[in-house]
């Protein structure tokens, strides 16, 4: 059984899975889904800024999106128990 977490928790070059949201609103979701953030899609960490950990760079369907540590925590992953190479 793969692991539940947030995005916020990911450990950077570990592959997960969306499994859902929780927004604060459902404007928030709204925009996740805008952007194209999806259950299912897969997931990375690319990088983590210094100070504060933020902004959080990830990278969804080729793309990298940055984005706030508290938004990263309203999407909930479970982790694939994979490194990218």
């Amino acid at each position: 059984m793969n692991e539940k977490t947030t995005l916020a928790a990911l450990p950077k070059s570990v592959r997960a899975r969306i499994i859902g949201f929780s927004a604060d609103t459902e404007d928030q979701e709204t925009r996740f889904r805008e952007i194209g953030f999806a259950e299912g899609d897969i997931i990375e960490i690319l990088h983590v800024g210094v100070f504060g950990k933020s902004p959080i760079n990830v990278k969804l369907h080729g793309t990298s999106i940055a984005m706030r540590p508290r938004q990263a925590a309203m999407i909930n992953i479970e982790l694939l128990n994979e490194s990218v190479s």
